[in-house]
């Protein structure tokens, strides 16, 4: 496999961009060696600027149920190109995207576009916080809810603790008003709202992890929460930027029948392009600017070309649920596949998976929190990531992070990647 093109543009990269990448991960360190820069994709496969292919399962970190390239999708964008690119004015499109999310996701009575999932996640927790006059809340170690101040708070020791900064940047003011608890363990978050008594203005989390790897959560975990924030006048926000309308088109809260007061939303509504939303009970959003008091605004929110990608992909999902048994096979069939190599070679492992998201986990334990997901052999995962890559298979370039399978995986395709994970799993 050839690389000269890629290692060359990581060269120039690094002269002009911190560390080389736009984003963390995107820069191999967890798995060693350097990024591959890609040039285009469809369906499946991805095409790197050597000119090698690749079948991925990534898909964009979860947008691209229906592959890359989708001709339905890139045929909404290109007639909605000529009526220009924004207006940051109101559009028929911005309304129809509303009324499709308040119709496929219960929960939400009204939503708010904005342009990123971090986005989404900072507004609301400002919401949260302007709609009780409260100041705190609780989030969970190993759920990542973007690069907003308040959520980089690392946990300290013991079962639950107050937060202290995990990047230099965050103030010890911003991390004081951040609670920290591990995933799936209800009772210390009885205890952070005992110690914070009418104090937590909002609990946030993915409903199922997707950022310490693919991590779902214990019988009762999300109900307990549920009834937790009902008792306390606390608001519950599930973070589905990545869940949502990947798991069903009502996201994890249709899967697990549990209704937050807020739900945030990521670039699938987007159809890969860049975008977010939050929404939840009118009651909390009709406090959001100019309706009421809590500011948020966006110049970009709400764009044109975005919605036409995003209502020609949601509209199909709406209209085709049989999309989601179908990947859900795929992603099975991956599963067994992989298990079948691994007893026979003795591998360590845990797969964790769940309609369409699925991670191996190098541990012969389980994995329900992210101090499990630590404790897994991250040094054999990058033997086995570099293994993939030269066998034609491009993983998420991290442990900690879920794939995402679409519909253009077919029958034979899981063929392939099956195949290729033998090979690799025999030399690492």
């Amino acid at each position: 496999m050839k690389i000269e093109k890629s290692k060359s543009l990581f060269e120039r990269a690094n002269n002009s961009i911190p560390g080389g990448v736009n984003s963390p991960v995107r820069a191999f360190k967890a798995v060693g060696g350097d990024p591959l820069f890609i040039k285009s994709a469809k369906g499946a496969h991805l095409y790197d600027e050597d000119g090698n292919k690749y079948i991925e399962l990534i898909n964009s970190w979860g947008p691209m149920i229906l592959g890359h390239a989708n001709e339905l999708i890139e045929e909404a964008v290109q007639k909605s190109l000529s009526n220009s690119f924004s207006f940051g004015a109101p559009t028929k499109a911005e309304v129809e995207m509303a009324e499709l999310i308040t119709q496929m996701v219960p929960s939400i009575e009204k939503v708010r576009m904005v342009n990123s999932g971090t986005e989404a996640t900072m507004s609301a927790v400002r919401l949260a916080r302007g709609y009780t006059g409260r100041n705190k809340i609780i989030k969970f170690e190993g759920c990542y809810h973007g690069h907003g101040d308040s959520f980089l708070i690392a946990a300290g020791s013991g079962v639950a603790t107050m937060g202290s900064p995990d990047s230099p940047g965050v103030t010890q003011g911003t991390a004081n008003d951040t609670l920290t608890a591990p995933y799936n363990n209800l009772e210390s978050v009885v205890k952070l709202l005992e110690q914070n008594k009418d104090q937590v203005a909002a609990i946030i989390l993915e409903p199922v992890a997707g950022n310490m790897g693919c991590v779902l959560p214990k019988e009762g975990f999300l109900e307990g929460l549920r009834k937790l924030c009902d008792e306390n006048g606390i608001v519950l926000i599930f973070d589905e930027v990545m869940t949502g309308f990947r798991l069903a088109k009502g996201g994890a809260q249709e899967v697990f029948n549990v209704k937050p007061d807020m739900t945030t939303l990521g670039k699938i509504i987007g159809g890969g392009m860049p975008v977010g939303a939050y929404g939840g009970k009118k009651e909390i959003m009709d406090f959001v600017s100019p309706s009421g008091p809590v500011y948020q605004a966006g110049t970009l929110s709400g764009n044109p070309i975005a919605m036409a990608a995003g209502l020609a992909m949601l509209n199909y999902l709406n209209d085709h649920p049989e999309v989601y048994s179908q990947i859900a096979k795929a992603t099975e069939d991956i599963e067994k596949g992989y298990q079948d190599t691994l007893k026979k070679l003795g591998k360590p492992y845990t797969i964790n998976r769940i309609g369409s998201m699925i991670s191996l986990f190098f541990t012969n334990k389980k994995v329900t929190n992210f101090e499990e997901a630590k404790s897994c052999d991250t040094q054999l995962f990058g033997k086995y990531f570099r293994q993939m890559l030269n066998n034609g298979i491009y993983l998420a370039p991290s442990q900690f992070e879920t794939l995402f399978i679409s519909t253009s995986i077919t029958a034979d395709i899981v063929g392939q990647i099956v195949s290729a994970n033998e090979r690799s799993l025999k030399v690492v």
